[in-house]
């Protein structure tokens, strides 16, 4: 899924107190959960749209919720890092992703759909807080010449829980939604229904408070094995400038439309492959094909870095660019398990898009590469708007007509890569 660009910003005076080369596989362990986490909410699409009757725009306001914490906390999230360090503000992002899972409870235990919205906006600002953390943290975390190996083995733990994720959370939370349909019952067993299959819910939320209480622990136990500078500070206001650069505003363009698509198909893939004109699978099916989508992005991410160091990024980032047109139009154009089967290949082309974009946006900005890493950051709220959008679409007509909405996406990011051309 997302991972955010590094902190280029970290001081030069922050190193380890002793070897503490054994909190790298805790920090590896935190992109295998922010990453697991962000494409469960794939999975909670179609079961809180099944168990609240809702249509395909309301049920996209989950991504809405997850996503505007990026936009609202990023800045917040640096400031009370630089105030209070590194570890301890991975600490403080655990508890805060804590805090939303146990959320669930109160919300499943209120029937509402916007309780549910309100948790998932807490669990991301704790996601967000422990991204902005993350990078710069594994970086410290050993030695400088060995940081970028590290980094890109972060990244492989980050895809690999997008992988993982969308599967189990299928099986536990999806599973019931082919026996029992909420649009069938009313009064009293519409109450009980909607409280039992919320307890579904509830309960693998509480499984990963659980895990995010042990990585948080450890952290905290280590909170001063890290000696840290002073990090200097980001004039995070007067960063908003940098748009005035052509090439890095359409990149921030880029990466807005990029994750919105990313996250509407992967939003709309169980329904879509539970149609009868694509794969007719029952709800638990389709949301274990979501690991297909998300483990097509882990293995063309290692393709993508061979390929590039052979062919310009411009021209890979077109090329994938217009491959997911592409698939989404050979999907849109075809039935059975060819159509389902080339949307799910999109997540393959997915795979280099976000930081190739990123590369290209950032190149030529200099000592000002964190200042644009932040704006970059922001711009992934795309992933709050864009769903919905697409969601309209699909409520107005139908799900393979609401797909020219990410259609729309790919060819702006196509025409970024044209523009990015020496």
């Amino acid at each position: 899924m997302i991972a955010t660009p590094g902190n280029d910003t970290i001081p030069s005076a922050s190193r380890p107190r002793g070897n503490v080369g054994y909190l790298q596989w805790f920090v590896f362990g935190l992109f295998f959960i922010f990453g697991g986490i962000t494409s469960l909410n794939d999975v909670l699409v179609p079961k809180l749209k099944e168990l609240f009757e809702l249509n395909y725009f309301q049920a996209m306001l989950i991504q809405t919720a997850f996503f505007a914490a990026y936009f609202i906390v990023s800045l917040p999230a640096a400031a009370l890092v630089q105030k209070v360090g590194y570890m301890r503000g991975a600490v403080v992002g655990l508890v805060i992703m804590m805090a939303g899972c146990l959320l669930f409870i109160p919300a499943a235990g209120s029937g509402l759909f916007a309780a549910f919205l309100g948790a998932l906006f807490v669990l991301a600002s704790g996601v967000t807080l422990v991204q902005v953390v993350a990078n710069p943290l594994i970086s410290m975390l050993g030695e400088p010449r060995t940081a970028p190996s590290r980094l890109t083995f972060a990244q492989a733990f980050n895809s690999l829980g997008t992988t993982i994720f969308p599967w189990v959370g299928a099986t536990f939370i999806l599973g019931s939604l082919a026996t029992v349909s909420a649009s069938d019952l009313s009064g009293p067993a519409l109450t009980a229904y909607r409280a039992v299959e919320s307890a579904v819910i509830t309960n693998a939320y509480i499984g990963i408070a659980v895990a995010l209480a042990v990585v948080a622990g450890v952290v905290w136990l280590n909170r001063n094995r890290l000696i840290e500078g002073r990090a200097p500070t980001i004039g995070f206001l007067s960063a908003f400038n940098l748009l005035r650069r052509p090439r890095f505003a359409f990149g921030a363009l880029g990466i807005f439309v990029y994750v919105g698509a990313e996250v509407a198909v992967a939003s709309l893939m169980t329904n879509y492959l539970m149609q009868a004109d694509t794969l007719a699978l029952p709800a638990q099916g389709a949301g274990e094909r979501l690991a297909l989508y998300w483990g097509g992005a882990l293995i063309g991410r290692f393709f993508g870095a061979w390929v590039m160091r052979f062919i310009a990024p411009w021209k890979v980032l077109a090329s994938v660019a217009l491959g997911a047109v592409l698939l989404i139009a050979l999907s849109v154009f075809t039935t059975g398990a060819l159509s389902g089967y080339a949307l799910l290949a999109v997540g393959l082309v997915n795979a280099v898009m976000f930081p190739t974009i990123f590369t290209l946006a950032s190149a030529d900005l200099g000592k000002r590469a964190a200042e644009g890493s932040g704006i970059i950051c922001m711009a992934i709220v795309g992933g709050a708007i864009i769903p919905p959008l697409t969601g309209f679409v699909a409520d107005i007509s139908t799900l393979r007509i609401a797909l020219v909405i990410p259609v729309v996406c790919y060819l702006v990011i196509a025409l970024y890569a044209r523009f990015c051309r020496p």
